[in-house]
């Protein structure tokens, strides 16, 4: 479990596999506080630990990626030198800054309007009908593993307005148009669209 709080940026060092790939990350985590078999969000995607070494910028993690996943998440899109978003597992008693995130990703999303504002920056993305459903004015939602408020929806779009502080610590400031984008929902919009189903 994951609250949408980016704690590194990661960089694609390797590459290897064809079916199912293993990615070599590098951060600025020490390896030596990563237990082999950890979680880490990966642009969202709860990835599993499965090798780990130390770095010049901190250390070396390699994560193994079923195809299931390269197809439904931007990691098929992943070469060498991809930046991704890094957030480590949740423990009991830390503080939930963003809100409750999986790691499991509902959909992707595609950037379809991009506007700067000096440092303040407006994205407008398109989620697909199976994702839209759940998303709600001033609700939540994860983007490439950052918890972000929505700020407003127009049919299958919906809209974001991003301080000058996520935009610089996150991947989010670098979003294009025409880019994807992994969208997981807010798990208390799906239990109480669930709930709804079981109640008509």
């Amino acid at each position: 479990m994951f609250t949408g709080i980016v704690t590194a940026k990661g960089v694609v060092r390797a590459v290897s596999g064809e079916t199912d790939r293993r990615f070599s990350i590098e951060s600025s985590y020490d390896p030596d506080t990563i237990d082999i078999g950890a979680s880490i969000s990966h642009a969202g995607v709860c990835l599993t630990v499965v090798e780990k070494s130390a770095s010049s910028s901190g250390g070396l993690h390699v994560v193994e990626v079923s195809p299931e996943t390269l197809d439904r998440t931007t990691l098929g899109e992943w070469t060498v030198g991809r930046q991704m978003n890094l957030e480590r597992s949740l423990r009991m008693g830390d503080e939930l800054g963003g809100h409750l995130v999986t790691g499991h990703i509902d959909g992707l999303g595609e950037i379809v309007n991009r506007v700067d504002d000096g440092d303040w920056l407006k994205l407008d993305i398109r989620a697909p009908a199976s994702v839209a459903r759940f998303v709600a004015e001033k609700g939540s939602i994860a983007v490439d593993g950052v918890s972000l408020t929505v700020n407003a929806v127009e049919k299958d779009v919906f809209s974001l307005m991003i301080i000058p502080h996520t935009a610089q610590v996150t991947t989010i400031g670098q979003l294009q148009i025409g880019a994807h984008v992994n969208l997981e929902v807010d798990l208390m919009a799906r239990y109480a669209a669930r709930l709804m189903q079981a109640e008509d």
